[in-house]
């Protein structure tokens, strides 16, 4: 293993995590990028600080759900593009404990998702729609990009910058070991050294060694020797990677998709086009078979509650992780090719067949002709026998595919039917 991807392995043992996006935008609920959007203005938008009040906030209800949906980790926004601070900043009175919520809310969420024995992320957004010393007028999305009036404001973007260090600083110093540290994101010139990125991951680095940090704060983490803080892993965005993700050097980077269950990250209140579990399920399973991870997205409404539909896929695809997680977990690509009727997934000489499309007559699986010790299907842990049958003979590939019948005309499971494969040697 490269040495500089190490301390990436816990995280990609666990493939499976909760991204949690929320703050002030759930009260208008029109989704995270509202205020840019409608180009609302800091006192318009004050509005819904001054009545955030989230009474049913259980982050221990939160971290139940994502432990039970077979998650292992989760992170949440501590600061969003609007710059409204979900923790106790003294760097900032714009932050929960001044609303009426009057709580730490990610210290709430730190304790219970620890309690729960998942790893611990945090969101911080580099950009900050609030703070006067960041780029407004002329910036490609700031609220207040067109305003004339902000033509001419004095603007100290080191000032901003010392800001934004010292909350970084303040996140990874009050809240005791945090697993991820995932920044949100550059843009133009906006990238890079713009950030005081080295000094950044230095400071990082020095509190908490062992932090996972994404790749968004710039740079190239594809370079063969990729600058200081290009980050751990690569945060592919609403897309899963054809092929996986390597360097230049041809070395599989750890990676990571992150997708929303709807076509919002914060919460919005009439977007129900919602994934179903199957869709959830068969990305997930994409996603490890290429070596990556999956972040699936909620976002709670004001009140913080995570909303019905988005509570009922997870529980789903909790079940069938139950049942069928030895082939996620720990696992990645095989040394296969991709088959015509699903996706494998391999842990040394356990070969999981992701069975999607039934098609008529035996499971082909190329190229394991006597190689296949046991089959089982991994669900309920029942035999599976490997033979040929006699159909094959003349009109298939018996010198080096092996067969597998699966009775009846449908899938033991439409989600996603898992064939355990122990082979005789690793392949």
């Amino acid at each position: 293993m490269n040495p500089r991807f190490e301390r990436t392995a816990t995280l990609m043992n666990d493939r499976f995590g909760l991204f949690i996006h929320w703050g002030l935008y759930a009260i208008p609920a029109r989704g995270e990028w509202v205020r840019s959007q409608e180009r609302i203005t800091n006192e318009q938008y004050q509005a819904y600080f001054e009545e955030f009040n989230p009474t049913l906030y259980d982050p221990r209800a939160w971290a139940k759900a994502a432990k039970a949906a077979g998650q292992r980790y989760a992170v949440l926004t501590t600061k969003h593009h609007d710059g409204f601070c979900l923790f106790d900043s003294e760097l900032t009175d714009y932050k929960a404990t001044n609303t009426p919520a009057g709580r730490d809310l990610i210290r709430e969420y730190v304790d219970a998702f620890r309690e729960e024995g998942l790893q611990v992320g945090f969101y911080y957004s580099l950009i900050d729609w609030y703070h006067s010393d960041y780029p407004a007028f002329g910036d490609r999305q700031h609220p207040m990009r067109a305003e004339e009036s902000y033509k001419n404001r004095e603007e100290q973007f080191d000032r901003y910058l010392e800001y934004m260090h010292g909350q970084v600083r303040e996140l990874l110093t009050n809240y005791g070991k945090i697993d991820i540290m995932w920044f949100d994101f550059s843009y133009d010139d906006m990238t890079g050294e713009k950030w005081r990125a080295t000094e950044l991951i230095r400071m990082i680095r020095s509190l908490q060694p062992d932090i996972v940090i994404d790749n968004r704060l710039g740079g190239n983490i594809m370079a063969a020797e990729p600058e200081e803080y290009a980050g751990d892993f690569f945060s592919p965005e609403q897309i899963i990677p054809p092929r996986g993700i390597v360097n230049d050097l041809g070395e599989p980077i750890p990676w990571e998709a992150c997708i929303t269950l709807n076509d919002h990250w914060g919460y919005h209140a009439t977007d129900k086009n919602y994934k179903s579990p199957r869709q959830v399920i068969r990305a997930l399973v994409e996603c490890v078979s290429k070596n990556g991870n999956l972040l699936l997205n909620v976002g709670p409404d004001a009140k913080g509650e995570i909303p019905k539909e988005s509570l009922a896929i997870l529980s789903v695809v909790g079940e069938w992780l139950r049942r069928n997680g030895d082939s996620i977990y720990g696992c990645g690509i095989a040394a296969l090719p991709k088959p015509e009727w699903g996706r494998y997934t391999q842990k040394g000489n356990k070969l999981y067949a992701h069975i999607f499309d039934r098609g008529i007559g035996p499971i082909y699986f190329q190229g394991l002709k006597g190689k296949i010790k046991k089959a089982r299907l991994l669900s309920d842990g029942s035999e599976l026998h490997v033979e040929t049958p006699w159909m094959a003979d003349q009109y298939s590939d018996t010198d080096s595919g092996a067969f597998i019948h699966l009775a009846g005309g449908d899938l033991p499971d439409e989600l996603d039917t898992v064939i355990e494969l122990e082979l005789t040697e690793e392949i």
